[in-house]
């Protein structure tokens, strides 16, 4: 049940969404659920080494790059990758942090909720959305 609460609070609270390994690859899950966070109203970051626009929005390399406050890490890597993004999440001061389908990481997870922020692992927010977002 307290992975419930905190999904609602991310989609109820958050409303700039870092997408990191967001690129203007298609058949990629980055790009449709960035398209689908933005379809609801979400402000969407695209973060990826080459720095794309998509959908409309300035990319950046990385999460320091960003020059504004980001509400949501949404983590689209490797599991094996996404702990040091979870670290950057904590240091660029992020609510949240979000790892997609099949990114888990129980260290990142002990770091970054100890850090104080909310973090939900393993789910996509699209699918969850329907299930447990705001109406």
């Amino acid at each position: 049940m307290g992975m419930d609460s905190d999904i609602r609070k991310i989609l109820a609270d958050c409303q700039t969404w870092a997408v990191v390994g967001l690129s203007n690859n298609t058949s990629r899950a980055a790009y449709g659920v960035a398209r689908f966070l933005q379809g609801h109203g979400k402000r969407i970051v695209p973060v990826h080494p080459a720095a794309e626009t998509v959908h409309g929005e300035q990319g950046y390399a990385t999460l320091a790059d960003i020059p504004f406050p980001v509400d949501c890490v949404d983590v689209f890597v490797r599991s094996e990758l996404a702990g040091d993004i979870a670290d950057q999440a904590v240091g660029i001061n992020a609510k949240a942090v979000w790892f997609q389908l099949d990114v888990v990481d129980d260290d990142a997870y002990a770091r970054t909720t100890a850090a104080g922020l909310t973090m939900v692992m393993d789910h996509c927010p699209a699918i969850e959305w329907g299930r447990l977002g705001p109406s």
